[in-house]
């Protein structure tokens, strides 16, 4: 914890919004010495800080909740009074067909602005009833042109805006808040620029990046989908890789050296299509954008239909042993990744519904998201969707079909195990880069 000795520490800091994104951010904030005030629509977050427990997994949050001294708000006047500087990560929702778990609909729109919006009137409206200034930091998703258009026209002169975007993942947004390669500071007022930029230097000392609002928007949405092209990338050479004979760990273990003109290893990996509550859906609401500006070729319409085909092409993999062996198919995994029972977005569960396409009505379960205990002791096809650990240590019945679509599934006697993206054993595949991802 940064000690309170430190000017910067005196600030304020308020909440409206404290859900899976507000509530990890606030309490690491609040763990750096801040006075954080916070509210939440939802009344059941008090029983989260009163009891100093969550419902969902989320790294290094268990441990700021037993130490934490969050004061609960009971309305948005309590944050307004308490705060210099207000965040707000409400949601911004997308209808959940545009969730990247079904086919991407012909018909899109834009993000769900109705919650952001009345939470940024309410701030604004309190801050100007009790004649206080308040310093005004959006960081939900929102689409380039956003702020200008929907926001701007509720807000009056006690409000000094920023637009802040996180780039967190579920399940880990304590640390990736803490731990930034950056932070996106969008901004047309300088009061609000120069105390976000103090505000960040008492959280780590990375690079501040300051630019207008409406570059900030884009750059967030641009930076998921950078991600999700990555993903498209390594999934294409793990498509030719089975088709072809090739190692896809190797080519994409290799291409992750090239950090120089090439890419970060970061995401660089054969598997499951991008997924979560973010990349997909922002990349559906970018499709929307490209077609109401005649974008050609609309690329992020292209990334998504690509996304949904490198599913379908392993939907086909998975009948065509359907039709050969007559067995029932498991999918193993619900979360969007490993270790987390999160499940919006979820690439395991686009692969269900795909299926179901087909005429296969797959059995699914995920031991980090159900409840009830499972263990494979039917014959079957067995597809790993969600690379989680124990899956490693699954004993399959004799004569089932094990498709690893991460290869990550050791060998095992009288079982059919089909790593995608290796099909044959390469004895000179010895790059072991597991630690870059």
């Amino acid at each position: 914890m940064i000690k309170k000795s430190n000017k910067n520490l005196e600030l304020k800091v308020g909440f409206v919004g404290l859900g899976k994104l507000g509530l990890p951010v606030a309490l690491s904030i609040n763990n750096k010495g801040y006075n954080v005030t916070g509210y939440d629509v939802n009344v059941k977050v008090k029983e989260y800080l009163e009891k100093k427990e969550i419902p969902y997994q989320e790294e290094g949050t268990p441990e700021l909740l037993k130490n934490h001294s969050i004061k609960w708000a009971s309305s948005i006047d309590e944050v307004i009074l308490n705060s210099d500087l207000v965040f707000c990560p409400v949601q911004t929702p997308h209808h959940e067909k545009f969730e990247g778990i079904n086919r991407l609909p012909k018909e899109r729109v834009d993000f769900n602005y109705s919650f952001l919006k009345e939470a940024v009137s309410n701030i604004s409206d309190k801050a100007q009833s009790y004649n206080k200034d308040i310093i005004l930091t959006i960081i939900s998703t929102v689409l380039p042109g956003t702020i200008e258009r929907e926001i701007k026209p509720l807000l009056n002169s006690k409000i000094h805006l920023a637009y802040s975007p996180l780039y967190i993942a579920m399940g880990t947004t304590r640390h990736d808040f803490e731990n930034p390669e950056f932070s996106l500071v969008g901004v047309d007022d300088q009061k609000a620029a120069q105390t976000l930029e103090n505000f960040y230097k008492t959280i780590h000392n990375k690079p501040i990046f300051k630019t207008d609002l409406a570059n900030a928007e884009a750059i967030k949405v641009f930076y998921n989908t950078f991600i999700t092209s990555k993903i498209l990338l390594a999934n294409t050479w793990m498509q030719v890789s089975q088709k072809m004979g090739l190692n896809v760990d190797d080519i994409t273990n290799a291409l992750s050296l090239a950090t120089d003109r090439l890419l970060s290893p970061k995401y660089m990996r054969g598997g499951g299509p991008d997924s979560g509550g973010c990349h997909p859906r922002d990349l559906i609401a970018l499709s929307w954008l490209g077609q109401q500006i005649d974008l050609k070729p609309n690329w992020f319409e292209m990334m998504a239909k690509a996304r949904e085909d490198q599913t379908e092409w392993t939907v086909d993999l998975i009948e065509k042993k359907y039709q050969e062996t007559k067995l029932p198919v498991v999918v193993l995994g619900k979360a969007f990744k490993p270790e987390t029972n999160l499940t919006i977005g979820s690439g395991a569960t686009l692969l269900v519904n795909l299926l179901k396409e087909k005429g296969i009505n797959a059995e699914q379960y995920d031991p980090i998201v159900d409840s009830k205990d499972f263990s494979p002791d039917k014959k079957a096809i067995y597809f790993i969707a969600t690379d989680h650990k124990i899956f490693s240590k699954y004993n399959f019945p004799k004569g089932s079909v094990v498709f690893d679509l991460w290869r990550s599934f050791p060998d095992k006697e009288g079982i059919d195990i089909i790593k995608i993206g290796n099909p044959k054993k390469n004895k000179f595949s010895n790059n072991n880069l597991e630690g870059l991802f």
